[in-house]
């Protein structure tokens, strides 16, 4: 259980950082896309809700 969570994660922070660099927000005005920290915390944020599920 706790190795499903650390995987999800890892690759939730690792989409989230591939967000930021190939999609992001180059004009600084989007919260979450314009900085990659805050990018790959929301995605390891989000890879470990999702990998909690069922």
């Amino acid at each position: 259980m706790i190795l499903r969570l650390v995987i999800g994660v890892v690759i939730g922070a690792g989409l989230g950082f591939a967000y930021y660099r190939f999609i992001g927000c180059s004009s600084g005005s989007c919260p979450i896309t314009s900085n990659p920290y805050i990018s790959s915390l929301y995605g390891a944020l989000m890879g470990g809700l999702l990998s909690m599920q069922g």
